[in-house]
């Protein structure tokens, strides 16, 4: 059995490395890769041989950043901060991403399994509460290479699944233990928004089935002393200009078909990036009063744990 923390608490992870399980799930995502579907798009290029397909990754795992981030939510901040690493690239590439540089053009240097986990142990050294992987859907096999090298080194706080929501069952359930907390975009309801904005007529439905499956895997965002989240799952959703978003099906979606205690950021940061000037209403920020609204509509859907702050600002570190 795996040790715990002095709250009691121990990352899943350590107990299905314990066991071999993790290495074998590992495995099974690699071979995943020759004929590559680990998201929803199913390109089928070999990955393995360096071919790339809509996410434009191939072996390696490709990194923007890291570092300690203190623009999280706050269950997730604490005193030491999210230990985030922004993973290049995405399998969605919003054309409005307020971090256009690294999903679009690609900001961002390969990086090895044993350096990866070196990032991890770097990230737990100086104090951050989680590993919290930024767009990771395209990179799972990529995080359970390096995350055995990890857990030899000492690793032992609990993992982010930080995500567009844009993620295969499939692949989801060979990360069952491995993540205690997700962290999911829900960000479109209308499959014709989510066609002309990010070319994924599915999103919706794809969304829905994996923010069920990672409730499943984890339940509602557990807290311990300190208030610093430990297990469970946060839901951020953008509020975009002109109710692109669909607020109140999201809000009405997560409280009857999911749990009326999960965790929501309604997030105000929206700003026009990448090619969102071309497309109005999206080439305007989102008025005080669109955003205000969302709100109200969160809590007339049956939303009550709402994070508190008037949005998060994605920050990278370079």
């Amino acid at each position: 059995m795996a040790p715990k923390d002095k709250t009691g608490f121990c990352p899943s992870y350590l107990d299905l490395h314990a066991k071999g399980i993790l290495q074998e799930r590992a495995a099974e995502a690699r071979e995943r890769m020759k004929s590559c579907r680990l998201c929803p798009r199913e390109c089928g290029v070999n990955r393995q041989e360096d071919e790339r397909g809509f996410c434009r990754t191939g072996r390696n795992s490709v990194v923007s950043s890291y570092s300690p981030h203190f623009g999280e939510e706050d269950p997730l901040v604490g005193t030491g901060g999210s230990g985030t690493i922004f993973f290049t690239h995405c399998n969605l590439l919003c054309l409005f991403c307020q971090n256009y540089e690294i999903s679009h053009l690609g900001e961002g240097r390969e990086v090895s399994p044993d350096r990866l986990a070196g990032v991890m142990l770097h990230l737990q050294e100086q104090g951050c509460h989680n590993i919290n992987f930024v767009s990771p859907s395209h990179m799972v096999p990529q995080i359970l290479a390096a995350l055995p090298m990890a857990i030899e080194g000492g690793l032992k706080v609990p993992l982010v699944y930080n995500t567009g929501g844009y993620d295969s069952l499939e692949t989801l359930r060979l990360l069952e233990g491995v993540f205690d907390l997700y962290m999911p975009d829900l960000k479109f309801m209308d499959g014709e928004v989510s066609q002309r904005y990010c070319r994924a007529k599915d999103y919706p439905e794809r969304a829905r089935a994996a923010i069920r499956e990672m409730h499943r895997q984890v339940g509602d965002l557990a807290l311990k002393a300190g208030s610093i989240a430990q297990r469970g799952m946060l839901v951020r959703h953008l509020v975009l200009p002109g109710g692109l978003a669909g607020t109140r099906e999201a809000m009405r979606f997560l409280a009857r078909e999911v749990s009326p205690d999960t965790y929501v950021n309604v997030m105000a940061q929206y700003h026009p990036c990448g090619d969102a000037m071309e497309h109005p209403p999206l080439n305007r920020r989102i008025a005080g009063k669109e955003y205000d609204e969302a709100l109200k509509i969160a809590r007339e859907e049956g939303i009550h744990r709402l994070d508190q702050r008037r949005g998060i600002r994605m920050i990278r570190f370079i």
